[in-house]
């Protein structure tokens, strides 16, 4: 169980690299996703499928990801958030959303502690928020109990 965590978060750490370099450098995604696989040393062909299968389904979901973030955070603009932060939050509600093996707490936990890894000093803070209050909006933490995902 350990391993298959920490290989995730390593999924979600190329997934990271691969979104920065779609939205910040305005890459066309498959190039992104080219261009970050180069670059990386030998890993596990599931954890680069897992990686490119997330931000493939960030991508096509993008515009409904951004009207919930949006919906919670109405004088944020996307665009005026840290592209790391935005882009972990984009990571963390389609895996809360499309994702049904991940339970929402630990896609928050993960998006967390990329934050403290890769954001500023406040982005794990403005992560936090921002999840938790879509949490509360879509009331993830009723349904998980009940065994149902929003």
């Amino acid at each position: 169980m350990k391993d298959s965590m920490l290989g995730r978060r390593k999924a979600r750490e190329i997934a990271l690299q691969i979104l920065f370099q779609t939205d910040v450098g305005n890459l066309p995604i498959q190039e992104a996703i080219e261009t970050t696989l180069v670059d990386l040393p030998k890993i596990d062909q599931d954890l680069v499928n897992y990686a490119v299968q997330l931000v493939k389904g960030i991508w096509s979901k993008r515009s409904e990801i951004d009207e919930q973030i949006h919906s919670v955070a109405p004088h944020w603009t996307i665009d005026r958030m840290a592209a790391v932060d935005r882009n972990l939050i984009r990571m963390a509600l389609y895996e809360m959303l499309y994702v049904p093996d991940i339970p929402y707490r630990v896609a928050i936990n993960e998006a967390i502690e990329l934050a403290k890894e890769y954001g500023t000093s406040e982005s794990y803070r403005f992560v936090n928020g921002v999840l938790g209050a879509i949490v509360r909006k879509l009331k993830l933490d009723k349904n998980e109990s009940q065994g149902q995902r929003g």
